[in-house]
């Protein structure tokens, strides 16, 4: 018989997830409100400004990335709570289109920012073709099955991409990291030197959480589903 998820398991993973996605909403506002007031939230003396400057030479495709983030953000979740999907099924399609497009834009401006200005090199290129592509791909996946009403499939390539695009949220820590190491040994922090590993490890780590969650929940998904 199938095991139900452990309760608090879902109510961490719940937290963990709105946590991230805050911190997501919160780097693609903080981005936004930089490229419109340049200067406003760094000084020249600060690591950030560096990153800032970057972005600002690019203000358009950033744009392009960011806005949709912040829907990308607040609607990802939605799309996993159960109540709404049984009770209210036209509001998460009608957020699940918005979710899809949104996060087609953010995929494909996120491989065109991997490679017209990229921050940590052919390291952070790499990690984020690599996984930005799978993202895409998964947002396929996930469209196809939902046409097909396999809804169970549907779900797990759904866990797959969300997973994917959230950890970006995570990516900041990370780095925030490798720039606290960096002060407490007293060298100046290069973000060139770390932003590619910061990606590997925020994209494997997520893949691997939604893994073990699709392969967690899978039995009891498919016996609610029969």
């Amino acid at each position: 018989m199938p095991v139900t998820p452990s309760k608090w398991i879902v109510q961490a993973l719940w937290t963990a997830v709105v946590f991230l996605a805050l911190i997501g909403l919160a780097a693609a506002t903080r981005r936004t409100v930089v490229l419109f007031s340049p200067g406003t939230l760094s000084n020249a003396k600060s690591p950030a400004a560096g990153l800032d400057a970057g972005f600002a030479a690019h203000r358009s495709l950033t744009l392009a990335h960011v806005l949709p983030g912040m829907l990308f953000m607040v609607l990802g979740p939605l799309q996993f709570v159960r109540r709404i999907r049984s009770s209210y099924p036209w509001l998460h399609r009608r957020t699940g289109r918005a979710f899809l497009i949104a996060s087609l834009i953010v995929g494909c401006s996120a491989l065109a920012m991997s490679w017209k200005m990229s921050i940590g090199g052919a390291n952070e290129t790499a990690a984020t073709t690599l996984y930005g592509v799978f993202f895409l791909i998964a947002l396929a996946k996930a469209y196809q099955y939902v046409r097909r009403r396999e809804f169970v499939l549907h779900r797990q390539w759904m866990i797959r991409a969300y997973a994917i695009g959230l950890a970006v949220a995570t990516i900041r820590p990370i780095v925030g990291g490798f720039f606290g190491v960096a002060l407490a040994r007293g060298q100046q922090p290069n973000p060139h030197e770390f932003f590619g590993t910061a990606f590997w490890i925020g994209f494997t780590l997520h893949s691997i959480a939604a893994e073990a969650w699709i392969n967690y929940t899978r039995p009891a998904m498919q016996a609610s589903a029969a």
